[in-house]
């Protein structure tokens, strides 16, 4: 595109009449045609958030009760279609990407070549993104996407290589968690071996915390999972030094779990993407202790009001997905603690 008034957070192609950043819009300009600042990618798999894709799978089902997978992608399809992105207006989130440099701006920044295959580190919520193949090889039953399109990257996003030696879609879910462990591993060093707690800590961000929380020192880690067959996976990878079995959702029943299991936290690292876990999070959480949220699921007004209703002098953290060098921190945990690779794998 010729001319250069454009933006490097992309306030340009924001098509709202009120000034928005990106993430706020309404809606985003899909243009193919670059400003000299910017980066097309030709999408090879979206990787929706877990938050999103499981409202999505809650809201379209069939008569039996079952996920809808053709709704569910209808669903998604339309968003994209009237957003310009992929944002789902239920919780805001949206994912990231994986895909190949097609054309590289002039005046880019990213430091990225044509024919190189990327991971965006950057939200959906954000970019730009067409979708031209009506995603037919997607049967909508998963947070994977495979789809042909193109998306938009802005001077100011964010894209790491795809590294050679991981198959593509276990580095895509590394990727996509990959600011909980960096801020987890940042927090823990702050404090002398504190215990640490992680609800969710079966899953993908909350594996990776845990591995991040023994690395940096965590004198003991407890990790919350919701049934018995994720506590014995958790088990069975060694991550933590406790398992327990508690219902996030329960405040009292939370805080019991994890204070008998050498609790109350220093540090709660909160990983579960359905709301109404932070009243459990914070009485889990010791006096001038910290509680980490990296839910999308998670209201921050409730996890504000609540810890001045409890009288809980915690510190309280936004994950915002963003820590320097988190990709390459995330994927070496990946690479060096079997616990952390047996659990993704066993995703896959």
């Amino acid at each position: 595109m010729t001319g250069t008034n454009s933006d490097p957070n992309g306030l340009h192609r924001v098509l709202d009449e009120h000034v928005a950043l990106p993430q706020a819009a309404q809606r985003l300009d899909t243009r193919r045609e670059l400003w000299p600042d910017e980066v097309r990618i030709r999408v090879e798999k979206l990787n929706l958030d877990a938050a999103s894709y499981h409202q999505l799978e809650r809201t379209h089902t069939g008569p039996d009760g079952a996920p809808d997978g053709a709704a569910i992608r209808d669903a998604v399809l339309d968003i994209v279609a009237t957003r310009g992105k992929m944002q789902n207006p239920e919780t805001g989130s949206g994912g990231m990407l994986i895909g190949t440099v097609e054309e590289v701006g002039p005046d880019a920044t990213l430091d990225l070549e044509v024919g190189q295959r990327v991971a965006t580190l950057v939200s959906l919520t954000l970019t730009p993104l067409v979708i031209e193949d009506g995603l037919a090889a997607w049967d909508g039953l998963g947070e994977q996407v495979p789809c042909d399109g193109y998306a938009v990257l802005f001077g100011r996003s964010i894209a790491a290589v795809l590294p050679d030696d991981l198959e593509h879609d276990l580095a895509l879910s590394v990727m996509d968690v990959c600011g909980a462990p960096a801020l987890t591993g940042r927090v823990v060093k702050q404090y002398d071996a504190p215990t640490v707690a992680v609800i969710g800590g079966g899953g993908k961000s909350g594996s990776l915390s845990l591995a991040a929380a023994r690395q940096s020192g965590a004198g003991r880690t407890i990790g919350v999972v919701p049934t018995e067959a994720e506590a014995a996976r958790l088990k069975q990878s060694g991550l933590a030094d406790e398992v327990v079995v508690a219902d996030a959702l329960d405040p009292l029943a939370l805080r019991t779990a994890v204070s008998a299991a050498g609790g109350p936290a220093d540090v709660t690292v909160v990983c579960v993407d359905v709301p109404g876990c932070e009243g459990g999070a914070i009485l889990s959480t010791a006096e001038r202790g910290t509680v980490i949220f990296f839910s999308m699921a998670t209201s921050f007004s409730a996890a504000a009001l609540g810890a001045e209703g409890l009288a809980a002098d915690v510190t309280m953290l936004v994950g915002n997905g963003y820590v320097p060098g988190h990709a390459t921190y995330a994927l070496d945990l990946l690479r060096s603690n079997d616990g952390v690779r047996e659990l993704f794998e066993g995703r896959h």
